[in-house]
């Protein structure tokens, strides 16, 4: 009597693997399939025949404890490990996972983790060992677990890649594409690859990726050999074992169930839980970091669904590019197709292929199709070489509550969350809108960025409309059941997070960015409690810096917190306080700076003036203008900065134009060292020219004093004052290279520029325009 087991040696995510596999299984009509994967979620096959599980998917298996230990088993349609639970389960036959239970897998790398910790504790007492060589050299040729495991790993310096060159390919990509996937040979595929196989790890060394990845490898083949042992103890007659191709030859040899046994003896072992999540193919791609990826999804789903139809691939795959580039307006008429076409047959031809594969096919398009153009091509590979699809999942499969939260609201509030990215724009004056925002603030605040605000909208607060930016991803999910120790809805997850973020907080400025924050969220607690960190915080502390940073936050939410209908008066204590204690001290603070911190304070000071402005406060606006003052006419700031404030005050018609012109004289005078001049000028003109060119008074001085400065200080300040300049817009530096070539013919100062302009004025042509003005003014005349 012959063998009862069947090995078919599979590449994960090949439809050519699944499509053979189930010829196979028609042939073979298995009574028991063991398929490798993690026997910790066998209770998830139940959902097998669920209509709402819809791959791509993958099984999350995470430990009870610590859910920074998990593991993803992605599976798409054309997957030969998901066709062959999908057969199994549909004839009601016994199907078992046979890898190495993620319980002891897990266990193993806590303890790993555990002893890597210990030894890097132990090198920082003692930096260098003994002998001089470095610690843990042993561990380099390690690759590091990846938190997304897969029924097939791939292999640094991929074998395949061996075979491919013999046969006179490039990579063993395109060589396993053309002679498994883009075909279909039934049961005999799988002995030319167990035969395959077999040779390459008799070249290979086992410890290639080095001895813990070698180990943990033996104890995985080790377990599966002991789960094939009991499945024929079990009297099964016809036993489909579905593994990765690298694991044949191992699960065929001579080991004895005696040191298989040996082994696995004395475990460690975790709880762990299980449960189905939505995948999508961008995250199938190796791309995305998966172990196991493919490069695309999109085209393999293609091969699936065509079948064995060689003839129809290339024309179903070119009609799919037509209609996406014509859904982008770009050309592509039935002429391109017909010779795109014609050019991926002959290179196939050329090339010795049965038929074209996708690197003919994007070859044709990009000559034919593209004109030789990259951006249509990166268009085609996002959309469908790789592919937008996401997987759905059932409501029933295992879910914390924080997620069935989650669930319930984007229902209600009619967010279905998609693979794609897309815009949403929300009217916050609408109910459903405003809790829209409320639920993408708030799952930001639990480190779930499924929406992120459009650069325009985090610069423009004034205003009812919010845009954002959404795109879920597979990830999510991991992160939602760590956040769910925080608590079992969004709004209370998100609260507890904050309230235990702000006990390590002591950044005024991050306190009052908070503050926006969960004002935006709408949770009054946190609003509370941050608020009140903000305030004790700032009662403690005498750093101006720090006091002035925190401001404008707060004038945002003070100023337009009535379009986010948000009760933002308990904020005008703390924000008047901080404006006023801010004031007191910034004198103090600008003064013994270097170069680099005046700048940066610069920052922080027009910031500030801003946020005084937009308060409107009769007694803050006071003493921040006083504070302004005292930097501006005193002796002890830095000139970059008494700059700046004396221009702030010019702006807010505090001084006058005499007045500025009195500071410019001053500051600018031949007592005055010139690099401390260029850095006043610098500041004063605050990358804005206006003042330059409106200004009658300031000209004439800033010419005044550079004509004046010797060769040797002209050649020090030159960099700073080009610096100055390259800040104007262009229209502005050529409005101020006019006006200096005006000046240059004998006049200086504004005069000369006003009578140049009355000399060059013609009255009867000025008069031409006059009835055409009217009638787009709409002025009688």
């Amino acid at each position: 009597m012959g063998s009862p087991l069947h090995y078919f040696g599979i590449r994960h995510h090949g439809p050519g693997c699944a499509r053979s596999l189930l010829r196979a299984f028609e042939s073979l009509q298995p009574d028991c399939i063991l398929v490798e994967g993690p026997p910790d979620a066998e209770g998830l096959l139940s959902f097998m025949a669920h209509a709402d599980l819809r791959p791509p998917v993958a099984m999350l298996i995470h430990a009870g404890e610590d859910t920074g230990l998990a593991a993803f088993y992605p599976f798409a349609e054309f997957s030969p490990e998901w066709q062959a639970l999908q057969w199994g389960v549909s004839r009601n036959l016994p199907v078992r996972f046979i890898d190495l239970p993620q319980s002891h897998r897990m266990a193993i790398e806590q303890a790993a983790r555990a002893a890597d910790e210990a030894e890097a504790a132990k090198a920082q007492e003692a930096p260098e060992a003994e002998s001089g060589e470095p610690l843990g050299d042993d561990e380099q040729d390690e690759a590091p677990a990846s938190s997304e495991e897969a029924p097939l790993q791939q292999i640094p310096d991929d074998p395949f890649d061996w075979l491919a060159h013999a046969a006179g390919y490039a990579d063993g990509e395109s060589w396993w594409n053309h002679m498994v996937e883009e075909r279909g040979d039934g049961e005999d595929l799988f002995g030319a690859i167990a035969e395959a196989m077999t040779a390459v790890r008799a070249e290979t060394p086992e410890d290639r990726r080095g001895p813990r990845a070698a180990k943990r490898e033996q104890l995985r083949e080790a377990f599966m050999r002991q789960s094939i042992r009991e499945a024929v103890k079990a009297g099964h007659q016809r036993i489909a074992v579905v593994c990765g191709a690298w694991h044949v030859p191992a699960l065929q040899g001579a080991a004895t169930a005696k040191a298989d046994a040996a082994l696995l003896k004395g475990l460690p072992k975790l709880k762990v839980l299980a449960t189905w999540v939505p995948w999508t193919y961008r995250h199938l791609t190796s791309a995305s970091g998966y172990g196991a990826g493919i490069d695309s999804p999109g085209w393999y789903e293609h091969l699936w669904l065509q079948g064995q139809q060689v003839a129809g691939r290339s024309t179903g795959w070119l009609a799919r590019v037509a209609r996406l580039l014509r859904e982008h307006d770009l050309d592509c008429s039935s002429a391109h197709l017909i010779e795109a076409t014609r050019l991926a047959d002959t290179l196939a031809a050329l090339r010795e292929r049965p038929a074209p594969g996708l690197p003919e096919l994007d070859e044709a398009v990009r000559s034919v199709i593209c004109m030789g153009e990259q951006a249509p091509l990166t268009l085609i590979r996002e959309r469908l070489t790789v592919g937008d699809r996401m997987g759905q999942v059932p409501a029933e499969v295992p879910t914390v509550p924080l997620q069935r939260d989650i669930e319930q609201q984007q229902k209600s509030l009619r967010l279905k969350p998609e693979a794609t990215a897309r815009t949403l724009d929300l009217d916050l004056r609408q109910p459903n809108d405003l809790a829209r925002s409320h639920l993408l603030h708030r799952l930001r605040l639990l480190d779930l960025p499924w929406g992120a605000p459009t650069a325009g909208q985090r610069s423009s607060r004034g205003t009812f409309h919010e845009v954002w930016q959404l795109q879920w991803q597979p990830e999510f999910a991991l992160r939602i059941i760590e956040a769910s120790r925080f608590g079992a809805t969004v709004a209370h997850a998100a609260t507890s997070r904050v309230m235990e973020q702000l006990a390590g907080e002591s950044s005024l400025t991050a306190l009052a960015e908070q503050v926006d924050t969960v004002l935006l969220a709408d949770l009054p607690a946190a609003v509370q409690a941050v608020t009140r960190a903000l305030e004790d915080r700032a009662a403690l502390t005498g750093d101006a810096v720090q006091l002035i940073g925190a401001v404008p936050p707060l004038a945002n939410v003070f100023r337009y917190g009535s379009v986010r209908q948000t009760d933002s008066a308990l904020l005008s204590h703390v924000l008047d306080s901080l404006i006023v204690r801010g004031a007191i001290g910034l004198p103090i603070a600008c003064g013994a700076l270097d170069a680099e911190a005046a700048e940066s304070l610069r920052t922080s000071l027009i910031a500030a003036h801003d946020a005084v402005r937009l308060r409107d406060g009769e007694e803050t606006t006071a003493a921040w203008r006083g504070a302004l003052r005292s930097i501006a006419f005193g002796e002890s700031a830095a000139p970059l900065l008494r700059g700046v404030a004396c221009r702030l005050l010019l702006d807010d018609a505090q001084i006058d134009s005499e007045g500025a012109s009195q500071q410019l004289a001053r500051n600018l005078s031949a007592g005055a060292p010139p690099t401390e001049a260029a850095a006043w000028l610098e500041g004063f003109l605050n990358r804005n020219a206006m003042v330059l060119l409106h200004d009658e008074a300031v000209w004439p001085l800033v010419d005044g004093w550079l004509s004046a400065l010797g060769e040797e200080h002209f050649l020090q300040v030159l960099p700073l004052v080009r610096r100055s300049f390259a800040d104007f817009s262009g229209a502005d530096r050529r409005a101020l290279g006019e006006r200096a070539k005006r000046g240059a013919t004998g006049a200086t100062g504004g005069t000369a520029a006003v009578a140049t302009a009355a000399a060059d004025w013609d009255e009867s042509r000025a008069v031409l325009a006059l009835p055409l003005l009217r009638e787009l003014l709409g002025v009688k005349a």
